[in-house]
Order: C-alpha cells, then structure tokens, then sequence
C-alpha cells in the first residue's frame, strides 16, 4: 500500500441517518454473483464485465423515478458480443436489458438481470450522399450526427429536447420526436433502413435485397407469426381504421401496429416494429436516415399571454401560418428557467397564470423567411398579448443569440424545473397528446387535476402538435404520497382516453409508469395482439421484460426511487444525464451523474452496512481522483450543478492535516518552488537525453507506487524542456495592458521547431506590432492564479494564492485602470472567476475593479483588426479547452486561426482533454479515454498546424495525436511577421 493512500472513511457521510426502504440490500454488497460473473467473464473477457457493486448501482438510475439494481452490467465491443449475450440468455434462462445514454423518463433503460451498455462501443457516424442520408452507430448522440451533417446543410427529423445526450438508438427505439418532429418527421417516417440483432441472435440488416430470404430461412416461424398477424388485422376494418386513428396525432404507447399495415414482409413489417420497441424486440446495431433540409433562416419569438389556455387557443393560427415550432410553457416553467443561465432573471417575479409561446419560423432564403414573418405579425395583431415584467418584448426577432436563450429556457424543462422541487422529492414526467384542436381543453382540465390532487405541477409542450409535458414531484418514501400519485394517474388516464381520445405517451415512450394503463388506451383486441406480437419476437421472453407490457395495475409503482439528500451542490440533481457525454471519465470510470447516483445511495445506507463500504472503497478512484475537475458538466447542466467542485471538495475531505499543511506552504513560498520545478524540468529532460524517457517513467512509477499515485506525477515524453529564466523585456510607460504570463509559461518551454519563439515572446511581439504594447511586471515570479491548489482542493494554499494574486494585479493595472492578460485560459478563468470564493472582503473590493482578459480575446479583439497577415498555413485543426467553454472564447480561438489559416477544422468529438494541469501526468489513462475520440477525428487526415491556447492542454494533445500542438498566439505572430524577417 503507498504511504499516504488516503483513507476511504473520509468521504464516509458524516450525517445521522436512517436506512432507506429502497436501499441496495445487503446480500448485493458483493456485486454479480457467481456462477455469473464468472461464466461471462469466461465468454466475454474480464474487460466487458462490470461486477462490482460500485458498477452495478451507478447503472441502476436513469433520468426515469424508478431504480431497478442490475445483477450484472455488460459492455459488448461488437455485433458477437451481443449475440454471444443473447445466446447466453436464452440457454440459461436470463432477461436482458440494453441501455445506451439512460436518458429515457420511464425506466426502460433499468433492468433486473443482465443490463447490456451500448453506447460506449457504438458511435459513430457516416455521412452519405451529401448528406442526404446518414449511416449512424447507436451510441451516437443527436447533437453530434446533426454536427456532422450541418456541413452539409442537413439535419435528422426527429429533435428531442435530451439531443445534448440522448443517442440515436435510443431515439429510435423510443420513436422520440421532440420540438419539430410530430407525425411527420419522427423515426419512424424517416428511417430508411436499419439492422438489428433479434433475440434469437439473427442479424437482420433491411436495406439487404436478400434479407426476406435470409430470415424465412433462419426464423421460419417468426415470418409466419408476423404474416398471420397482418393478415388478421387487415381483416378487421374497424381495427385497421382505429389504428391509423391511433396514429394520426403523436403516438409511442404500445407497439407501432401500424407496421403491419404499412410492411408488406416480414422484414418490413419488423423495421416497423423495432421503432419504438424499446428494447424489446432486439438490439438495434445500425440506423441509416433520410435526412431533412436544414434551414438557417430563423425567425422567433417569445409570447406572453395571460393564461395558458389563452396561450393554447392561439396555437391553431401559428399552425396555419407555416411554423415549424409552436412550444408552450406555463408560468411555474417560465419562473424555473430562471435558473437557467442567461434567462431574464425578472421571470422569476412572473404572475402564476402567465404563460408563453415559443413560435419559430425556418426557411432557406430570404423571401420564404420575409413571408413567413408576414404572415407571423398578422397572427400577432390578432392576439391579447400581455407584458408582465420589463425584458418581454412579444416580438419576432431573427438574432441568434436571442433565439438561442429562448430554446435554452425551454429545453431546460425538465431540469430546470426538476430541479426546483423540494428536496428529496422523486420527479415524474409525464407527456400525452390529444388532437391539436383540442389543446387548450386539455390544458384546463389538466391544471383542475394537478389542483384537485395537490400538485404544483408544470406544464409546456409541442403545442403545434398537441404534445403537452407535466411534471409531478412527490416523496417516494412516504406511502401516502405514492398513493396520492396512483390516484392521479388512475384519474389522469382515464380524462386522456375517455375524455380527449388521446394518447397516454406521445414521444416519451410506454415504459413502466405508462405499461399498466396500455390496455386502457388501445383496448383488450389491440392490446392483446401487441402480447401476441411480442411472443412471435421474443417467445422466451428474454428482452426488456415489463417495460411494455406488464399485466399488473400497480407496476408503475413499482420501484420508485427515494432522493435522500446530498450535498448541496448536486441535491438539485434529477439525474437526467445531460452532463454524461462531455465528462472526460465517461468511458474510464464514472459520470457526474454516476458520482451523484453513487453518492445517493450511501445516504440511502445504514451506517457502516457491507454497501456502504464497497462503495467508498471505490468512489476514491472512480469517481474523485479520475475526474479532471474541468467542470464542464457544469455547462451541460441546465441548472449548472458543478459536480467537479463537489469532487473537489471531496479531495479536500481526504487531505490530512500535514497534506494542508505543506499545500499551503508551497502557496507561500511559490517563487522558490516555481524556481525549483524549472530545474526539475531541465534536469528530467537531460537524465531522459542520457537514459531515455523509460528511465525517468521507471523511476517515476517507483515513487507513485511508495508514495501516492495522486501525489506523484509520471514522466511522461511528451513534456517539454524548461522555459527561458528572463521574460521578455517589456515597459511599462505607454502600455496597453498588463500581460502576466501564468506560471506554467514560465516553467515549461513552447513547442520545439518553427517558428521557434516562446509564447511570451510572441505576444509580446504581435501586441507591439499592432500598436497596443503590452508590459510584464517584473515581480511575476512566485504568483499563480491558484488553480494547481483549487483543483487539488487545498483550501489553505488556495486562500493564501488566490488573496497575493489579486492584490498583485490591482497593483499591476493601477488599481485597474489596465486589463489584465492573461496568457492560458484556465488561469484566465482562475483569477477572473474561481479566486473569489476564497478573496478577503477587501480584495473582492480591488477583484470588482480588475479587468482580466484572456490572451485569445485580447489577439482576436484587440490586436488582429490592427494586424496584417503576410503568410498563412494551408490549413489548421483546433482544440478549443474546457476554460475557453466555461469563459465564452472558443469562437475567438477560430477567429485567430481562420487569420492564419485557409482552411480551418474544429473537431466534432472536440472535448475535455483532462490534462488539467497536472492530473494527466497523475493518471494519464484519463487523458488517454478523454481524448480518444478526439485523436481519432483529428487523424484521420494531416494538417499543416495543430493550434490551442493552453500549454499543457497542448501536451495532452500532442501525447494523444503524435502532432506538436502550440499556441495559436505563436502561430498568430509567425502569419503577421513582416516579410523577410
């Protein structure tokens, strides 16, 4: 054991506590069972079996109330892995359950048994005929296949609100749809083709002209199920008429029966079928879309109306006008969103009736958009509008950035205001549709059940189409809370169906809260030859049990989850999952969600229980030392819970005394140890010059093994020699800022090669070239932006840096009468927003009056209109850094590399690279999972110039790609030197 491992019992919840009902028993602490665990680990590899209790209860929460342990998790590679799975299940009698992104609202990614990852082997996106159709892996979020294809002016039809996380194969398999979708550009109209493995294992890839034969060979019996099926519905008249009436609003409960009228094969007739299965028919391994027109000419706007049924009564005419986006939201939502960053902070004093449309108007060109705003205002004069706080303007508007805050607020529905509940609560969220004309009666007899049962519930939706979401938030733990919502839903159901002829799920899904009440909506004959259907597919039962079909009237309420409150950073937390895909860990440990999940359900434990313990003997690694503290789940977030800072402070927790100690220590003689790893840096590059870099990473690996992997960094070859002992000479009379070049400038070189100067030297340069000079105090050395103790949390060291940074330079800039720049964007970040938690009364006082720029917006605002390019490069890939996400300059990053470029690249898959200072030499296999993706794109193809802003977010890069990445600043100098020099 290393000598300072720091002790497990220091994260252990200090709180007084009471065992859950719901918590994970016991005889689970173990994890996965044997024979299980190791039979397939036999059949799989030790690598695709995931056993540990840590594992399996970071998989049981979706962003669904429910939570179901899987006995075992399972992360297949490939088309035999699966069906080596489903093999096994089959021959031993198991259930399988397959989840990808876990952002589904009704449990269907929770499973009981064998719960199978298909999102991190499986993305993955092929764009074909010029973007008119697109081949896409399951795991594949929609943001990034709609990235791919806005190249070429396409996007996917269906546009759900989770698009930031929700995958591809999970939409499909839901026939989620989202703001635009409807009936008409929904999964299921606008797949053109896809594979999938059936439960037997049989692959079935429908765009093979030879598939028909294929499977009348191979499952002989299911192609004479699925044809007697559709021929005994196409018999009865009133059925095939009820059901294309099912259909004709937005419609995902049950099983698309439309297929057998609309398949004229057993192939077709299952490509039908598999859109919106979730999960229970087969395992759907590839998708290829028709894609649809992106237009880029946007008009919107943002409407009040007194009330929401005014608001509903108004959706018709945006209808007819041509809008492609009619959304609702009443006043509890609009009131939430203001948690939202850059939502009105005066919605939060809305009165409770208010309520607002959201209406957009896309066309691709000119005249189709000066039409549709014509149409739009005369829509609008029509209407009683009302303005009940001073930034409502009821205006349509074509600024982007106004658009974007407005969909920002009304994606954020079910965070947003999820997050608002009363602590502890369980959130449910319901969607139903009832005919578009219909809509405002349905919002009125909806807000008189909320009422009548007690709920201050939220309410928006696809209005265009009929769509409306609701949010219900109770405590699971109490029983006469959950009988409370039964009631509800068995009332709520009934006014659905009875009253309105609606639709019990409209996108979201059947699952589990919806499954008891399927037979309500369709009808004992439709509902049983859904059981039917189900049978000819599956006949062993073995896929994604109870999520469609269940038999039992209290199976919704079956596995609710508790919320037990956690720290108050993250008890917000709905575990809705849109922070998962920018987490650099998510493919080497845990998520923020997971770190919240796991985090829970020690609150949910008995202090001291067998769970408790494998927890925390697992959360060190997995979820504190692997997270890069990047916090970029932050911006994710629609209520910006900051699970980083959370880890951060469990760092803290973990420090002993003497740790605090020597971290504050360093703090206060920084110029000694800022002196010292200069040398260390020299001396590590001449030792590796004479006994090569696997000498140094030997002697390194020895120290992190007897010390502390946490503590001791690993030599890594990428690391650059040490950085010149002068800065440049710079003066202070006439200039145009302060420039404070950040410590890890100063102690590591640039890049080897052309154009052969250091950063410091370059902005120093192409600042006096255009005429705005900068100056470097000459007392630099020894301050720090105090991010090297903020992300470590040393609270005591930070304090002491964080306080002699800012007074420094208030200093510097004359009492800030100068900005402040700053030349690496964490450390940017560091001072111009992380330091002031920890600053003196006073120094917040001198901290309000500074100016701190970073060196990106400083070259691109400042400096480039004043420049004049004399070379470019041919072309140049670009990493934009988590700081210049959190700080807004990534698009200035562009701007200084299109100056020096003609040809331009940010890569899809760009992310974290989680080098985060140092924590890449500390556990490089974060950086290596981070960055895989990244280094993929990226070498995919050379470029001329790899280009950051970040010294060692550039290492990172360079260990990952083999490309030396440096300073767009360095490249920035090197374009505007004057010819021949």
């Amino acid at each position: 054991m290393p000598l300072l491992e720091p002790d497990p019992e220091a994260l252990r919840p200090g709180t007084a506590r009471a065992p859950a009902p719901d918590r994970v028993t016991d005889g689970s602490a173990a994890g996965t069972p044997e024979p299980l665990r190791s039979e397939l680990t036999a059949l799989l590899g030790a690598g695709k079996v995931l056993w540990k209790i840590s594992d399996l209860v970071r998989y049981a929460s979706d962003a669904s109330p429910y939570r179901f342990l899987p006995r075992v998790v399972l992360v297949p590679e490939d088309l035999d892995d699966v069906s080596a799975i489903l093999s096994y299940a089959h021959g031993k009698g198991r259930e399988v359950v397959f989840r990808a992104a876990g952002t589904s609202l009704n449990g269907q990614a929770q499973g009981e048994d064998i719960l199978v990852d298909v999102r991190r082997h499986w993305t993955g996106i092929d764009v074909l005929d010029d973007g008119a159709r697109a081949r896409i892996r399951p795991g594949t979020t929609v943001l990034r296949a709609n990235a791919a294809l806005a190249r070429y002016g396409r996007l996917l039809g269906p546009d759900p609100a989770s698009a930031i996380a929700c995958t591809v194969g999970g939409v499909v398999a839901n026939n989620a749809s989202g703001m635009t979708a409807g009936t008409t550009r929904n999964s299921y109209r606008t797949l053109a083709s896809l594979t999938f493995v059936l439960p037997s294992g049989t692959v079935v890839d429908t765009a093979d002209p030879a598939a028909d034969e294929e499977l009348a060979h191979a499952e002989p019996q299911l192609c004479a199920g699925l044809l007697a099926l559709k021929a005994e519905i196409e018999a009865d008249e009133e059925l095939t008429a009820r059901i294309r009436a099912k259909y004709a609003i937005k419609n995902t409960n049950g099983y698309r029966l439309d297929s057998f009228l609309d398949g004229a094969t057993p192939v077709q007739i299952l490509r039908g079928l598999m859109v919106g299965s979730e999960g229970t028919f087969g395992f759907i391994s590839e998708t290829v879309f028709d894609t649809l027109p992106l237009n880029r000419r946007i008009t919107s706007a943002l409407l009040f109306f007194p009330s929401l049924t005014a608001a509903a009564a108004a959706v018709p005419r945006f209808n007819q006008a041509g809008a492609i986006a009619v959304e609702l939201m009443d006043g509890n939502t609009l009131r939430a969103s203001v948690s939202v960053k850059g939502v009105p902070a005066d919605w939060a004093a809305l009165p409770r009736e208010t309520a607002a449309l959201l209406v957009e108007f896309r066309a691709p060109d000119e005249a189709g958009q000066e039409a549709f705003e014509e149409a739009a205002a005369e829509v609008t004069r029509g209407l009683d509008l009302v303005v009940p706080a001073a930034s409502v303007t009821n205006t349509f508007t074509r600024d982007a950035g106004t658009i974007a805050g407005y969909w920002k607020a009304r994606k954020a529905f079910v965070t947003a205001v999820g997050g608002s509940r009363p602590s502890g609560t369980t959130l449910i969220t319901e969607d139903f549709a009832v005919p578009p004309d219909r809509l405002a009666d349905a919002c009125e007899a909806l807000l008189e059940l909320q009422s009548r049962h007690g709920f201050d519930a939220a309410v928006a939706g696809h209005a265009a189409h009929g769509n409306l979401h609701f949010l219900l938030a109770f405590d699971a733990a109490r029983p006469d809370d959950v009988e409370r919502y039964d009631a509800f839903m068995q009332e709520f159901c009934a006014l659905v169906v009875d009253r309105f002829d609606g639709s019990l799920k409209a996108e979201h899904a059947t699952g589990r809260n919806i499954a008891p009440f399927l037979e309500r909506e369709w009808g004992p004959r439709a509902t049983e030859l859904m059981w039917r259907t189900k049978q000819v597919i599956d006949p062993e039962g073995v896929l994604a049990p109870r999520i469609v079909l269940d038999r039992d009237p209290r199976a919704h309420l079956r596995g609710l989850k508790t919320i037990p409150k956690v720290e108050a950073v993250a008890d917000p937390c709905i575990e809705c999952g849109f922070c998962e895909p920018t987490c650099p860990s998510e493919d080497l440990t845990t998520t923020p969600r997971q770190r919240i999940v796991l985090r829970r359900e020690m609150m949910r434990q008995a202090d001291g229980s067998p769970v408790e313990a494998g927890l925390l003997d697992a959360y060190g690694y997995d979820a504190v030392d692997t997270c890069a503290g990047d916090s970029t789940c932050k911006l994710a977030c629609p209520v910006g819970i900051d699970t980083g800072a959370m880890m951060k402070g469990f760092r803290h927790l973990r420090h002993t005394p003497r740790e605090e100690r020597i971290a504050a220590l360093t703090a206060k003689n920084f110029r000694v140890v800022e002196a010292s790893a200069r040398l260390a840096v020299a001396a590590g590059n001449a030792i590796g010059e004479r006994g090569g870099d696997r000498l140094l990473e030997s002697l390194t690996r020895l120290a992190r093994r007897a010390v502390r992997p946490d503590l001791v960094p690993e030599w890594l070859p990428q690391l650059p020699g040490r950085a010149a002992r002068e800065l440049p000479r710079t003066a202070k009379v006439g200039a145009s800022a302060v420039y404070y070049p950040a410590c890890v400038n100063r102690i590591f070189a640039g890049p080897e090669g052309p154009p052969g100067i250091s950063l410091a030297e370059a902005l120093v340069a192409v600042s006096e070239r255009a005429g705005k000079p900068v100056w470097i105090p000459e007392d630099v050395a020894g301050t720090c932006c105090a991010t090297i103790w903020h992300s470590k949390g040393y609270d005591a060291g930070n304090r002491i840096m964080a306080n002699r940074i800012v007074e420094a330079a208030w200093g510097w800039t004359a009492g800030g009468t100068l900005p402040l720049v700053v030349d690496a964007s964490s450390c940017t970040l560091g001072i111009a927003e992380e330091v002031v938690p920890y600053l003196t009364e006073d120094n917040r006082a001198l901290h309000r009056e500074l100016t701190v720029v970073d060196s990106l917006v400083w070259a691109a605002d400042e400096l480039l209109p004043e420049l004049t390019v004399s070379r470019r490069t041919g072309s140049a890939v670009v990493h934009p850094t988590c700081s210049m996400e959190h700080l807004g300059d990534t698009e200035q990053l562009r701007m200084l590399a299109e100056a020096c470029a003609d040809e331009v690249t940010v890569p899809d898959d760009a992310g974290c690279c989680a080098f985060a200072g140092d924590r890449g030499m500390l556990h490089k296999e974060l950086t290596d999972s981070a960055t895989a993706k990244e280094a993929a794109e990226v070498n995919s193809r050379t470029y001329d110039a790899y280009l950051s802003a970040n010294r060692m977010c550039e290492i990172g890069m360079e260990r990952a790609t083999g490309h030396p990445y440096r300073s767009a600043l360095i490249e920035l100098e090197r374009a505007t030197r004057p010819p021949g020099r």
